[in-house]
C-alpha cells in the first residue's frame, strides 16, 4: 500500500496540481502582512519553515481581518465566529492564535455594559438614552443637570470612588427627567458601574405581590446594595404606610448607611414629596415618619429642578 506521504507528492507533482500549489503559494507570499511577519522574525524563519507552515499562511490570507470579508457578526466567514487570525511562533512552525475581531470586541463591551445596567420596569427608549443625545439648548435647568451628572462621573473617574450624593430631579410632567436618568445610567454603565434603574410605582406594585411568592427579601437586597441607584417617579406611586416604611425607607435606610449614591425623578418639591408621603392610602397622617425618609433622600441627593414645557404634547 502506497505510503500518504507519497501519495501528497504524487498528486502535488501533477502538472495542474503543481500549478495551483505554485500560485497559492505566490498568493500567500505576494501579503504584505505575510511579508511584514517573514521580516520581523527573519533570523528565526527559513525557507523551509515557510514551506511546511504554508497551511497556516493560507488559513491566514484568506480569512476576514478587521471585518472586511463579513457583513455582520453573525455572517463571520471565519473559522471561529467573531475572532481572526493572527501569525505566530509555535515550537518553531508559524502558527495561528484567533483573536477578537472588532465586531466581537463591540458586542462583547455592550454585553459588558448590559451586565452592569439593571432596569426593573423601566422603557425601553429610557434606558437607551445617551447623555450627548440631550437636548442642552432646550432650556438652561437641562445644562445644569448635565453639567452636575458629569461632575458626578468625573470625581468618580479621579478618585476611583463614587460620590456620596446623586440627584433628586424634580419638575413638571413630561420634561424629560426619566430620559435624562435614563442617559445617566448608561454613562455609568459604560464606566463598569453596577446600576439599578427602578420605576418606583410599579416596582412597589410588584413588591406586594412578593409577599405570596417568598422573593420580597431578595428583591428589596438586589435594590438597595446596587452601587449606583436611580428610582423614576417618586411619588407617582399610592404609598401605603408599609411601603414607605417597610419597602423605601428600608431601602433609602441602607444606602444612606452605605453612603450609596441615589438618583431621583419626580414631579414633586422635597417639600411636596414630604406631603405626599405624609399622607397613608388609608388618609392617615403620619408627618414623622414621612420627615424621616425625606431626611435620608436628602442625605443621599442633591436637588436640581428641571423646568420647561411638556415635551409629550410636541410628539
Amino acid at each position: 500500500m502506497e505510503r500518504i506521504g507519497d501519495a501528497m507528492k504524487r498528486v502535488i507533482n501533477a502538472p495542474k496540481l503543481a500549478a495551483r500549489y505554485d500560485e497559492l503559494r505566490n498568493e500567500v507570499l505576494a501579503n504584505e502582512e505575510v511579508q511584514a511577519f517573514l521580516e520581523e522574525h527573519t533570523e528565526v524563519i527559513d525557507k523551509q519553515v515557510v514551506e511546511r507552515s504554508m497551511n497556516k499562511l493560507y488559513e491566514y490570507i484568506t480569512a476576514s481581518h478587521k471585518c472586511e470579508k463579513c457583513p455582520n457578526l453573525e455572517g463571520c466567514i471565519n473559522v471561529m465566529k467573531g475572532f481572526e487570525p493572527k501569525l505566530i511562533l509555535n515550537q518553531g512552525l508559524i502558527d495561528v492564535t484567533y483573536i477578537r475581531c472588532p465586531r466581537k470586541e463591540m458586542d462583547d463591551e455592550k454585553r459588558a455594559v448590559n451586565n452592569m445596567l439593571d432596569s426593573l420596569y423601566m422603557p425601553k427608549d429610557v434606558m437607551s438614552a445617551k447623555l450627548p443625545d440631550i437636548d442642552l439648548f432646550y432650556d438652561d435647568s437641562r445644562l445644569d443637570i448635565v453639567d452636575k451628572a458629569g461632575r458626578f462621573i468625573t470625581e468618580y473617574e479621579t478618585t476611583g470612588k463614587l460620590p456620596a450624593k446623586g440627584l433628586y430631579i424634580h419638575g413638571p410632567f413630561g420634561t424629560g427627567k426619566s430620559y435624562i436618568l435614563g442617559a445617566l445610567a448608561n454613562e455609568l454603565a459604560n464606566r463598569q458601574i453596577r446600576t439599578v434603574a427602578v420605576y418606583l410605582p410599579e416596582f412597589l406594585r410588584e413588591i406586594k405581590q412578593s409577599i405570596q411568592d417568598q422573593s420580597l427579601n431578595e428583591k428589596i437586597e438586589f435594590v438597595k446594595k446596587a452601587s449606583v441607584l436611580m428610582i423614576d417617579d417618586i411619588g407617582a406611586e399610592s404609598m401605603t404606610a408599609w411601603t414607605r416604611d417597610e419597602v423605601l425607607g428600608t431601602i433609602l435606610q441602607y444606602r444612606m448607611a452605605e453612603q450609596l449614591p441615589t438618583f431621583f425623578t419626580s414631579n414633586f418639591t422635597l417639600s411636596d414629596l414630604e406631603h405626599h408621603l405624609t399622607y397613608s392610602q388609608r388618609g392617615e397622617k403620619e408627618p414623622i415618619k414621612a420627615a424621616r425618609v425625606m431626611e435620608r433622600i436628602r442625605m443621599i441627593s442633591e436637588p436640581v429642578k428641571l423646568s420647561g414645557k411638556n415635551r409629550r404634547d410636541n410628539k
